[in-house]
């Protein structure tokens, strides 16, 4: 079964970066220049390179309200123009790195999980896929924990935002200007 790995959209992150400093550290974020050239972005699912201007902020990616409601930090480029978006391809950010994956149903809850080498990652993207009962995977760094990307099925269509996934590509920005970070 093929698969769809899609990074956040760069939409609600956008304006942050037009932030100052202390602005962020009020929203417990940072501003950081990439001194390590394996800081993954969320949405472009590439590597920040050395010198590159990056936000590190804390990320809701599981809103609903089950106990597998989650955040954690997550890196963010300033440059990307879209998420990244594609079918049977791992990027080089998570098929470098130790993988968690998490198999959700269509009410968030957990139906499996693994831990994979992330250039090994594909069969058991596809095997977790394969089970009618789950709804999409999320995929963790698993030595930090921080949430990567999420995993559909090939054929699924983009849809809006389902209730309590915000690790989606089509996160929209609330109206008080602040992303799916911070306090709810």
């Amino acid at each position: 079964m093929s698969f769809r790995i899609i990074g956040l959209s760069p939409e609600p992150f956008r304006p942050l970066f037009a932030m100052s400093d202390q602005e962020l550290a009020g929203l417990g974020a940072l501003r950081i220049i990439a001194r390590d050239p394996r800081m993954p972005c969320r949405v472009s699912l590439e590597h920040a390179a050395i010198g590159e201007e990056v936000l590190l902020l804390n990320h809701e990616y599981q809103s609903a309200v089950t106990p597998y409601r989650g955040r954690h930090a997550i890196f963010v480029r300033r440059t990307p123009e879209h998420a990244f978006d594609a079918i049977d391809t791992i990027p080089e950010a998570l098929s470098s790195r130790l993988l968690s994956v998490r198999a959700f149903d269509a009410e968030h809850m957990m139906r499996a999980a693994d831990v994979t080498a992330g250039s090994e990652a594909a069969p058991l993207f596809e095997a977790m896929l394969a089970d009618s009962e789950v709804a999409y995977l999320h995929v963790h760094n698993a030595k930090q924990g921080c949430y990567a990307a999420r995993v559909e099925r090939a054929h699924s269509k983009p849809l809006a935002n389902r209730n309590g996934d915000t690790g989606r590509s089509d996160t929209e920005m609330p109206a008080n200007g602040v992303a799916t970070f911070g306090s709810n």
